[in-house]
């Protein structure tokens, strides 16, 4: 099931997508830069933006001990 698309939301595919092209770029080093991203926004009470950040933390997690493949098409439970 996807999200529906608008400016200001995301398809699961983007999200995986997104996480997956940060891994890459950033390695291990991208659950960090998300994390602070999280607190940070929290701590400016910019709830939104931190959900995003936490979403990303999630899937880059996944994707750093192979719990998920980001080449493959998301599925969700």
């Amino acid at each position: 099931m996807a999200l529906a698309r608008s400016p200001s939301r995301l398809s699961a595919g983007d999200l995986c997508r997104l996480a997956s092209d940060f891994t890459q770029e950033h390695g291990p080093a991208a659950s960090d830069y998300a994390y602070r991203a999280v607190m940070r926004h929290e701590a400016q009470g910019e709830g939104e933006r931190a959900y995003f950040w936490f979403l990303l933390l999630v899937l880059i997690g996944d994707i750093l001990q192979h719990r998920i493949d980001p080449g493959a098409h998301p599925s969700l439970h």
